[in-house]
């Protein structure tokens, strides 16, 4: 096998002769230092809000500014994806992050910092995301063979996971050794490196040819067809919308609850949070590992039930018991991320590659608007029925909602439904 075959922008059709694990790596290793480095930085630009501004809705502005363009950008990110070369889109994106990280740098080594520079930093970095993450997504499933999908996604929720984990202690640690200037460096310095191995590694892509070419609006109006066409696909994503609307109060409301129910401090508050995170590394570990004995839709369903249920009994556990809502959490944690992964594995199975990039970024969309529609309610809601009765009927609710799926035919036998391509 050629270095050419192995660079070139047709999907192979055997992979048994293909070497395409260090071309996999490489690019996954890059991707996953630069995530790191982005939420690295992302916590020291908030302990700065924090420490210079110190007010809830500062911090809440800066939340908004680094989640919505995501949410909002999504579907444009994902046409694009799948019309223009993925490869130089994720190159581009993380140039770009890394310039404006450069020019925030300059602003506050010449003391000219001022706080809307921040907001503008966070929301490009997000809109970047937007156009990054739907075209590194859509790429995996030409740079690994079928059978490593799910595995692949697996490493993607152990990313996430570590995350999690780490991004608090790592911004810490680096505004200990180094000065402000040099702890954003960092984010520099990661974008760079995950830069690199695409400058040698080309990204297998099936590319829409000029008759397929239409408008950016047909282009999103053909992915939302898509998926309404296929209704297996279309439940899933409710089941998948509900869950995640009826579950991010609980978790936004996490150190409300250990505060109030289990009398504890911002220690309790990192040992929650960081166990939780913990637990979607060891679930990635296991997923990118074990090949589970049961179909993947049902690996989904049972897992998200299951993760649900934790976060329902986490709102049972007595005050005095604080460490049985810690391993809770912990289980929850690897159960989501066990049941996460396999999700992306399908959508990637049975939607044709060249349109992966809008359905995979119209899947994130939703997800991204489910959280803060969900916020909404959650002042409300917490007078209304008291901080525990958030995570109990939230959980249990959701764990409902994930074992009817069980009852639908088409949910059930959805790898077996390919996506219709609508013809132009």
């Amino acid at each position: 096998m050629s270095i050419d075959s192995l660079t070139s922008n047709n999907p192979p059709e055997d992979w048994s002769h293909i070497h395409w694990k260090p071309r996999f790596f490489a690019v996954w290793l890059g991707q996953a230092s630069s995530l790191v480095g982005s939420a690295l930085t992302q916590f020291v630009l908030i302990w700065w809000i924090t420490q210079t501004v110190g007010s809830a809705q500062s911090l809440a502005i800066a939340g908004m500014m680094a989640l919505l363009p995501q949410a909002v950008f999504g579907p444009i990110g994902g046409i694009i994806a799948d019309r223009w070369n993925r490869r130089l889109i994720m190159i581009s994106s993380d140039l770009i992050s890394a310039l404006s990280m450069v020019v925030l740098i300059v602003l506050f080594a010449t003391e000219q910092i001022q706080l809307w520079h921040i907001y503008t930093l966070m929301f490009l970095r997000s809109t970047m995301q937007a156009f990054q993450s739907p075209a590194a997504t859509a790429s995996t499933s030409q740079l690994v063979p079928p059978d490593w999908l799910t595995r692949a996604a697996g490493m993607n929720q152990m990313i996430y996971g570590l995350m999690s984990v780490a991004a608090a202690p790592l911004g810490a640690l680096a505004m200990s050794v180094f000065s402000l200037e040099g702890a954003l460096m960092i984010d520099v310095v990661t974008a760079l490196l995950a830069i690199t191995p695409l400058l040698f590694y080309k990204i297998p892509q099936t590319m829409q040819t000029s008759a397929e070419q239409v408008s950016m609006w047909q282009d999103f109006r053909s992915g939302l067809t898509m998926v309404m066409s296929n209704r297996g696909l279309v439940l899933l994503y409710g089941v998948t919308l509900l869950m995640v609307a009826v579950l991010i109060p609980g978790f936004v409301l996490t150190p409300l609850l250990i505060q109030q129910e289990f009398g504890g401090g911002v220690e309790r508050v990192a040992l929650m949070e960081g166990v939780g995170g913990l637990g979607m590394i060891i679930g990635g570990v296991l997923i990118s590992l074990i090949q589970f004995p049961m179909r993947r839709i049902v690996l989904v369903l049972v897992m998200f039930a299951l993760s649900s249920a934790m976060v329902g009994f986490t709102g049972m556990v007595p005050g005095p018991l604080f460490w049985i809502a810690v391993v809770l959490w912990f289980i929850s944690g690897v159960t989501y991320t066990i049941g996460n992964a396999p999700i992306i594995a399908i959508i990637q199975t049975i939607v044709p590659n060249q349109l992966q990039g809008r359905v995979l970024s119209l899947y994130s969309t939703m997800i991204g608007l489910a959280g803060p529609i969900a916020l909404i309610f959650v002042g409300p809601l917490s007078e209304l029925i008291g901080i525990r009765m958030i995570f109990i009927a939230g959980g249990f609710l959701a764990t409902l909602v994930c074992l009817l799926g069980f009852l639908s035919p088409n949910i059930l036998g959805i790898e077996q439904q390919p996506v219709q391509v609508e013809q132009h």
